[in-house]
């Protein structure tokens, strides 16, 4: 049974310095649910979470609480906490102290406050603990106390700001699991923010995907990855080669100069569509056998799998494998009907190219100028 639905963004807008950052936003979150906001910075995904925590009002449309409209109700008046990608803790006070803060304002009796700290730091593993000062704890361990401080007010939502940016990779993998262990095991609904797609694909219950300010899908993550709505959402979450096709009829698609099967129905006939294929989804085969042939011109070793740039008929695929190609091997390509995904085409279509300038340097470099922009 579907759990009932505790937040509902309703035609949502707001612009900054005459700048539109959210455009009529419609979205219903259900109670306990772990829902994900992701998309690139600058998207209003931040300004989404912080519509729902108050700290900002919508020009447009509506915020519904459990059935009551909520625009105009300050942050401390509503059921919902936040953690920050900054922690915010108190310096001068202990672990204790800084779970109990709350707790405290609200002048609770000695012996509940007590009760309840100690049952947050056994929920965030910090049992013991309670006598540190917080300076002296590492990243991951002073998220662990934000994340205790906040869920023991009991919110019927928390809200998380990207909250493992500050951590190494493997202290967030790990927190990844703790998030949603803790989320499963309060019942609290948890509306998290992120631009990494792995961590919303591995948490969330729902992933709403965003982009100029608007709502592009909102799905499971399994439908986001597998099922993209365009070419925005094919590119954002995982790799992809997003090449232009043809749809012929039913179940029929034609791209790269050939005539594949598909699992795709529904487009007009010869509607010019958008086709996504997966890295991992084609078949390397020996040239004669390929539906497709490519000529590899870079080879990269991937641990557990070559990452490889071919090209097919002037356009650059990414394809991964387990079995090592040499570069200026000419390979065959063989795809699958549910290897293929068909889209409709979008105002995203033809944004996104082929892998002939991929590199990771190259992403990074693109990164810095972005900032010396920004």
């Amino acid at each position: 049974m579907e759990n009932e639905i505790l937040i509902r963004l309703n035609g949502v807008s707001k612009a900054f310095d005459g700048e539109t950052v959210l455009e009529n936003v419609s979205l219903d979150i259900h109670d306990k649910e772990f829902v994900t906001l992701l998309g690139p910075s600058g998207c209003g995904k931040t300004t989404t979470l912080r519509i729902i925590g108050g700290f900002e009002t919508p020009d447009t449309g509506d915020v519904i609480f459990d059935g009551v409209k909520i625009n105009d109700v300050p942050p401390y008046k509503r059921l919902v906490n936040t953690v920050f990608q900054k922690y915010a803790l108190f310096p001068h006070l202990n672990v204790y102290e800084n779970v109990a803060f709350g707790l405290r304002l609200k002048k609770l009796p000695e012996t509940e406050i007590k009760e309840r700290v100690q049952e947050m730091l056994a929920l965030v593993n910090l049992k013991g603990f309670e006598h540190r000062k917080v300076t002296t704890l590492s990243g991951g361990q002073q998220q662990r106390v934000a994340i205790a401080r906040a869920l023991v007010n009991r919110p019927r939502v928390l809200l998380l700001d990207e909250p493992l940016g500050a951590l190494d990779l493997k202290l967030r993998k790990d927190m990844q699991v703790e998030l949603k262990k803790i989320q499963r095991a309060t019942g609290i609904t948890f509306i998290y923010v992120t631009h990494d797609q792995e961590e919303a694909l591995s948490m969330s219950d729902t992933v709403v995907v965003m982009a100029d300010g608007k709502i592009q899908q909102i799905g499971s993550p399994v439908d986001i990855y597998n099922e993209p709505v365009n070419a925005f959402v094919a590119d954002f979450i995982g790799e992809s080669n997003i090449i232009d096709g043809l749809m012929l009829s039913d179940l029929k698609v034609k791209f790269a100069g050939h005539i594949f099967d598909c699992l795709d129905k529904g487009f007009g006939k010869g509607e010019p569509v958008d086709v996504v294929v997966r890295p991992e989804d084609v078949d390397v085969v020996p040239a004669e056998q390929g539906m497709l042939t490519g000529v590899v011109s870079g080879v990269t070793f991937k641990g557990d799998y070559y990452e490889i740039i071919a090209d097919v008929a002037g356009f650059k695929w990414m394809i991964e494998t387990s079995d090592y190609v040499g570069v200026d091997e000419t390979i065959g390509l063989k795809l699958d009907p549910d290897a293929i995904h068909v889209m409709k085409r979008s105002e995203f279509s033809d944004t996104f190219g082929d892998y002939s300038t991929f590199s990771d340097e190259m992403e990074h470099l693109s990164d810095v100028d972005e900032e010396e922009e920004a």
